[in-house]
């Protein structure tokens, strides 16, 4: 069966069951690196930071931010699904999610999106309240802010909506913490610098990923009408900013080399520029003139794209990696 919908037809599939509904609407794969740095932060607190926890402790927070995480920003993105329900079936991405498909209602994907985003933030009440504060305000954020607000209104969309993602080592770092350590009303007092510089290293991360995959599917979001940087001005604009923004990621890595009071190891500096080099190479190496395949792709984009993820990843796992060892035995490469 075919829907026209007056650019391309949707071919409806069966419908595969009500947990793979579930867990399309989730979108968990997407969720596995947000995961990955909320965990980072988790490890590094406890490595650094001057703290009576157990490792028993940290698996327990570990757990509940997995959990909680997993739930809140699924429900985050199953409620972006009901938002978009009239333009997914324009995007050749976005054509098999289960609303356009048909298998489940757009009212539905709503209901279900907003009884998990609640029950996972409402989760890390059990072990901060800060956490649960920076969890609710993932889902506003990338509900209200983003999907409803900056994604069909503005090139810089993804610049503004990237703050809901660069949210999950504050959930990490809050829920290792506790709220006896932060006993302070104010939700932006963590303790420490060093989630706010995962923060940042997401947020920086998130325009070139995203431009590289708009630029990958070019032409896609013209047909649903969203202002991605790429459709609004021109694929060489996009490719420039997004070299200007691996900058800024090479100047965050060397952060323990100008401000001791991180308490971060000089050795993530020289790992952190060498992961930002190998993956600015594939940004510089986009070119917007270059040959795309059959269904008119630029397959340099693609590979940023793909390289981005395990950047991302990489970072964060090398920063817990160097916070292992005692700081004296990294000699002149420790903390500053």
């Amino acid at each position: 069966m075919n829907v026209d919908l007056g650019v391309d037809e949707v071919a409806l599939e069966p419908h595969p069951g009500w947990f793979v509904v579930f867990q399309r609407l989730m979108k968990l794969r997407v969720i596995v690196l947000l995961q990955v740095t909320a965990i980072c932060a988790i490890l590094v607190h406890d490595l650094i930071a001057v703290t009576d926890r157990t490792w028993m402790d940290t698996l327990v927070t570990i757990g509940i931010t997995v959990v909680g995480g997993t739930l809140s920003a699924g429900g985050s993105n199953a409620i972006n699904m009901w938002y978009d329900a009239d333009i997914d079936p324009l995007m050749r991405r976005t054509k098999n999610r289960p609303v356009p498909q048909g298998h489940i209602s757009p009212r539905g994907a709503l209901l279900f999106g907003l009884i998990i985003a609640v029950l996972g933030s409402s989760l890390f009440l059990i072990v901060s309240w800060k956490a649960a504060f920076w969890s609710f305000f993932s889902v506003i954020f990338y509900v209200l802010i983003y999907s409803i607000w900056l994604k069909r209104r503005t090139p810089q969309n993804i610049v503004i909506g990237g703050i809901a993602g660069s949210t999950p080592p504050l959930i990490g770092w809050a829920a290792a913490a506790g709220d006896t350590a932060l006993d302070t009303l104010n939700p932006l007092a963590l303790g420490s610098p060093v989630p706010w510089l995962f923060f940042a290293l997401i947020f920086f991360w998130t325009p070139p990923h995203f431009w590289a995959l708009a630029l990958y599917r070019s032409g896609e979001y013209a047909k649903a009408k969203v202002p991605m940087m790429n459709e609004v001005r021109g694929p060489e604009h996009t490719v420039f900013l997004s070299k200007m923004y691996c900058v800024c990621l090479l100047l965050l890595g060397s952060v323990p080399c100008f401000w001791p009071e991180s308490g971060l190891p000089l050795l993530w500096a020289f790992l952190a520029g060498g992961l930002t080099i190998w993956y600015a190479k594939s940004v510089w190496d986009i070119d917007p003139k270059e040959p795309t395949d059959e269904n008119g792709r630029m397959p340099k984009a693609a590979k940023s794209f793909f390289r981005s993820l395990y950047y991302l990843g990489w970072m964060h796992l090398a920063l817990v990696l160097v916070c292992v060892p005692p700081a004296s035995w990294l000699g002149p490469l420790g903390p500053l």
